[in-house]
C-alpha cells in the first residue's frame, strides 16, 4: 500500500504541476500581457501567493471535492473501486491538463476534474451514477460565464476610458477617481479574500469575550485598506506627475508603461493579480490533491469518506509545490495567450479584466454555479477589445479557446473510462 501511496502522491503533483501551468494565467497573464510586470516577476510573485493560498486555505475546497463529487455513498461496499477511480481521474486530468499546456489553450481544471470523475463513474455504477444537474449547470456557466465577465469588463473599462483616459487632463482625473477604485478594488477582492485571512482573528476575539459578526473584522480591514491604499496612491501619482512634467509633450506617445496614468493603474492591477493568485491556490489545488486526500484517508480508516476530513498538511505542501513548479516552468504560453494573443493590453485595461473576472466569480459564488476563472478572464479581455475596437480582437486565438473549453469535459470523460475499463480488468 505504500508503494501505491507513493505513486498516487507522485500523481496528485503531476496534476498540481498541470495546473499550475495553465491556470496560473488566470492570475498573472493580463499583468504580463499589459508590461505592469515582467514574466519572472510574475511567476515569482504569483509562485509564493500561490503556494501561500493552497497551503493556508486548501483543506475546505479539498474537502468538498473528496467527500461531495462522486457520490461516495454508492462506493461504500468497494472502497477499492474508489480507490482505482481516483487515480483515473487524476492520470486524465493530468493528460489533458498538459496537452491543453502544450497548445497554450487556458482550460478549467475544474472541468476536467467533473469530467473525470463522470467518466470512471459511469463505467463502474452506470449512467445514473453522473450527477446530471452537476453537468448541466457547468454547461449552463460555459455560455453565462463569458458573457456576464465580457459585459462587467465592457462597463468598468468604458467608464475608466470615458472619465480619465480620454480627459484631457489625466492625471487631475485619476486623483478624484483614487478612492473609488481603492474602494471597488478591496471591496471585490476583500469579499472573496479577507473572510479567510482574517478568520483566526475574529475566532481569537471571540474567544476572548466579544461576540462579533462574523464580517465585522473583514469589513474593517477592508476599510483600513482601502484608506491607505487611496493615501499610498495619490502620493505615487504626485511622484509621477513630478517625472511627467519633466517630458511634457512626449509622455503620452511613450509606451504605456511610461505614462504615469498607465503606471498608476499597471499598480493596481499588480495589486489585484496577487489577490487572484492566493485565491487561486486556495480554491484549485483541490482539483489536483483531493483525490489523492481520498485515498489516504480509504487507507487510514478503511471506509469511503462520506463527511468532511481532516486534509493532512503535507498533501497542502505536495499540492502547492506541484502548482509553483508548474507555473515556473510550463506558466509561460499560456500566460501569452491570455496576455498577449487576444487583444494588446495597458495596465488600464488588463485592470479592469482582473476586475471583472472577480466579480463574475463572487457573483457565481453567492448564487451557486459552478464557473471557470479562465472563461471569466477570457470574457473579460474580449468585453475590453470590444469597448476598444472590435478589429483588434484575435478571433483566431478564441476559436482554438473555445473549442478546448467545449470538449474539457467529454475529452476528460473519456479518457478516464477509457483508462478506468483498463485498470479495473488489471487491478479489480
Amino acid at each position: 500500500m505504500l508503494i501505491t501511496l507513493v505513486a498516487v502522491a507522485l500523481l496528485a503533483f503531476y496534476v498540481a504541476w498541470n495546473l499550475g501551468a495553465n491556470d496560473v494565467a488566470n492570475a498573472m497573464g493580463t499583468s504580463v500581457g499589459s508590461k505592469a510586470v515582467t514574466l519572472k516577476q510574475a511567476l515569482i510573485i504569483a509562485g509564493v501567493l500561490e503556494f501561500t493560498g493552497a497551503v493556508l486555505f486548501g483543506h475546505e475546497v479539498t474537502q468538498t471535492l473528496a467527500t461531495k463529487i462522486a457520490n461516495p455513498a454508492l462506493f461504500a461496499a468497494t472502497p477499492q473501486t474508489f480507490v482505482v477511480g481516483m487515480v483515473t481521474v487524476l492520470i486524465s486530468c493530468g493528460v489533458w491538463l498538459q496537452i491543453a499546456t502544450s497548445r497554450g489553450l487556458p482550460v478549467s481544471s475544474s472541468h476536467a476534474v467533473v469530467g473525470a470523475i463522470a467518466g470512471f463513474s459511469w463505467v463502474a455504477l452506470g449512467v445514473n451514477a453522473i450527477d446530471w444537474s452537476s453537468i448541466g449547470l457547468i454547461s449552463i456557466g460555459w455560455v453565462l460565464t463569458p458573457l456576464i465577465s465580457g459585459a462587467i469588463a465592457a462597463l468598468f473599462y468604458s467608464q475608466i476610458k470615458h472619465w480619465i483616459l480620454d480627459q484631457p487632463n489625466q492625471l487631475v482625473q485619476l486623483q478624484e477617481w483614487i478612492p473609488w477604485l481603492s474602494t471597488l478594488l478591496l471591496g471585490v477582492f476583500g469579499v472573496i479574500v479577507l473572510p479567510s485571512l482574517t478568520e483566526p482573528l475574529t475566532n481569537f476575539v471571540i474567544e476572548l469575550g466579544f461576540p462579533i459578526p462574523a464580517y465585522d473584522i473583514p469589513l474593517l480591514t477592508g476599510a483600513i485598506a482601502a484608506v491607505g491604499l487611496t493615501i499610498i496612491s495619490w502620493r505615487q501619482l504626485e511622484d509621477l506627475g513630478e517625472v511627467e512634467e519633466k517630458f511634457p509633450p512626449q509622455t503620452q506617445e511613450l509606451p504605456s508603461i511610461k505614462n504615469p496614468v498607465e503606471r498608476l493603474f499597471g499598480r493596481f492591477q499588480l495589486l489585484s493579480a496577487c489577490f487572484v493568485a492566493f485565491a487561486h491556490g486556495s480554491n484549485d489545488v483541490g482539483n489536483a490533491i483531493a483525490p489523492l486526500a481520498a485515498i489516504v484517508y480509504i487507507n487510514r480508516t478503511g471506509s469511503v469518506p462520506t463527511d468532511g476530513i481532516t486534509i493532512p498538511i503535507w498533501i497542502l505542501i505536495l499540492g502547492g509545490a506541484g502548482i509553483v513548479g508548474g507555473l515556473a516552468v510550463w506558466g509561460k504560453k499560456v500566460i501569452a495567450t491570455i496576455g498577449e494573443n487576444i487583444i494588446a493590453l495597458q495596465p488600464s485595461s488588463g485592470f479592469c479584466a482582473e476586475l471583472a473576472t472577480a466579480t463574475t466569480i463572487l457573483i457565481a459564488s453567492r448564487l451557486g454555479l459552478p464557473v471557470s476563472t479562465s472563461h471569466a478572464l477570457v470574457g473579460g479581455v474580449v468585453g475590453i477589445g470590444l469597448v476598444q475596437n472590435i478589429k483588434s480582437i484575435k478571433f483566431k486565438t478564441l476559436q482554438g479557446i473555445a473549442a478546448a473549453w467545449l470538449i474539457t469535459i467529454p475529452v476528460s470523460a473519456g479518457l478516464c473510462a477509457a483508462i478506468f475499463s483498463i485498470a479495473r480488468i488489471l487491478f479489480l
